[in-house]
């Protein structure tokens, strides 16, 4: 081993020693106080109070492992609960690795601006003008769409293209070349529809731009000047730390190991493929707190881009799933006047989310490995640190105990996009008004048991018709919306999703 590279691994080991000695004053400190009855003064972060409730919601929404980021008063605390995999018993610790799924899209959209920043992309010139050889299978689609397009969802083209396109490094570029087959869920431009297959298209213009892969292209723009140093995008990285496994189950079930630790493809990067540990994802989220410089003061993005990002680009139909607008990457909320920015994502097995709200300094990541009740644990902690540490209340979705009337007859029948189909009927189990039967279709026919959801009326206006829908009763709501748009054709967005009436 050279001088130098002894002289790093001693800095290293010296670090590593300090966190330790520094966790085990803090949690003796803690347990004094807890002995003698003592609590955190107000506006302060009471480390074992949080740790105790995370403890307490996931055992009793049978979360196997969690871990829980929180950056407040310029601190970033972390916590672990439960087990990283149920097989084998390892228990979960603040720095084990978590897949954050579609969160990624946040990391691919501050690459995108980067480049954007540095002139060297156009976000309103044709996605052909970057990527010669693009196409989906619609021609004017292939003609007219931009990269804004893409970051803000208005693409049209169909989300959920998936495709194993090899561990190598052309893997994107294959993935871009076998999308051109790819149909619209719309009109480009008409509506906010989610499309994993837009933001791997976005991944492939950062590899055109930088000359880099985008897996390289992540570390250089973003994780190395943030300081990243435990967000990865690779097996054979994440192989170094503690890595949770992914658990599969119904609420109100164990839920049990995948049958593989990541089934996505690495041509799932741009649009889902980061690992990192809770604090990463804050330390990520805080960029966009400091107006995009790193704790070192180093310039990442341009004010102009950070305030770009987090602008209202589309309303959603659906104002509550993820917020009421989409930006350049972020979906963007309004709790009591204060405006925040977050995403979700998950895996087979894994559920990640992320909530910040800039002018109060609070970012929140909360990663799991599995148990269909996540949703609740999410709600019930973003709920709680939001109002102690920005003093907002995140609003409830969920019918009303009277709801009121509604005429189904509109909304009933088939809705497709490309792989999936909803069929909507009246709910004969008295359960809810509407049924929403949920299947894979074409190649994906088969794929997956079909999934029900009771749809309960929420709200009716001109404009749209909202209902809330669940499986079951241990189920969080999610919010089902149909509309029309301008030309007169009816969708159905679910799942952040748009889709089309077909009969």
């Amino acid at each position: 081993m050279s001088k130098h590279a002894y002289e790093e691994f001693s800095k290293r080991v010296d670090e590593e020693v300090a966190k330790l000695v520094d966790h085990a004053h803090r949690e003796a400190a803690e347990s004094v106080d807890r002995a003698l009855g003592r609590t955190a003064a107000p506006g302060t972060f009471d480390h074992g109070h949080w740790q105790a409730r995370l403890d307490e919601l996931i055992t009793e929404h049978r979360i196997p492992g969690a871990v829980l980021a929180v950056l407040t008063g310029g601190e970033i605390h972390e916590m672990a609960s439960g087990v990283l995999h149920t097989g084998t018993g390892v228990g979960t610790t603040a720095d084990s690795v978590f897949q954050i799924g579609s969160v990624s899209k946040g990391y691919t959209a501050a690459m995108v601006m980067c480049l954007a920043d540095a002139g060297k992309l156009d976000l309103d010139a044709p996605v052909a003008d970057v990527l010669p050889g693009f196409a989906v299978a619609d021609a004017e689609a292939t003609r007219t769409v931009t990269p804004r397009q893409l970051l803000n969802h208005t693409s049209g083209i169909q989300g959920d293209h998936v495709n194993d396109t090899g561990r190598g490094d052309d893997c994107l570029a294959r993935y871009v070349e076998s999308a051109r087959n790819v149909g619209l869920t719309n009109p480009p431009g008409a509506t906010m529809s989610y499309s994993s297959t837009g933001y791997n298209v976005l991944g492939r213009i950062v590899e055109v731009i930088t000359g880099r892969t985008w897996d390289e292209a992540l570390k250089e723009l973003i994780c190395d000047p943030l300081g990243l140093e435990r967000t990865m995008t690779l097996p054979e990285e994440v192989l170094r730390f503690r890595a949770a496994m992914g658990h599969m189950g119904d609420p109100g079930e164990d839920p049990v190991p995948t049958p593989l630790w990541n089934m996505l493809p690495r041509s799932a990067g741009p649009y889902g493929g980061i690992s990192a540990t809770a604090a990463d994802v804050v330390r990520f989220a805080r960029l966009f707190i400091d107006e995009g410089k790193a704790p070192d003061g180093t310039r990442v993005l341009s004010a102009a881009a950070v305030e770009a990002m987090l602008a209202p680009e589309v309303e959603m139909p659906d104002q509550w799933f993820l917020g009421a607008h989409w930006g350049l990457g972020w979906g963007l909320f309004d709790w009591d006047g204060v405006r925040g920015f977050g995403h979700d994502g998950s895996t087979f097995g894994q559920l990640a989310y992320l909530r910040a709200i800039p002018e109060k300094g609070l970012a929140i990541a909360l990663l799991t490995n599995g148990g269909g009740a996540a949703p609740k644990v999410h709600e019930a902690l973003c709920r709680e640190l939001s109002a102690a540490f920005a003093g907002v209340t995140m609003p409830r979705f969920e019918p009303a105990e009277d709801h009121p009337a509604v005429d189904t007859e509109p909304f009933t029948g088939t809705y497709k996009r490309e792989g999936f189909l909803m069929t909507i009927t009246g709910d004969t189990t008295g359960e809810g008004v509407l049924q929403l039967r949920y299947e894979g279709a074409e190649g994906l026919a088969g794929t997956f048991e079909p999934l029900v959801w009771h749809l309960t009326p929420v709200s009716d206006t001109p404009s749209k018709t909202v209902f809330a829908g669940r499986r079951n009763d241990k189920d969080a709501w999610i919010p089902v919306v149909f509309y029309a748009l301008p030309d007169g054709s009816r969708y159905v967005h679910f799942g952040v999703r748009a889709t089309a009436k077909s009969g």
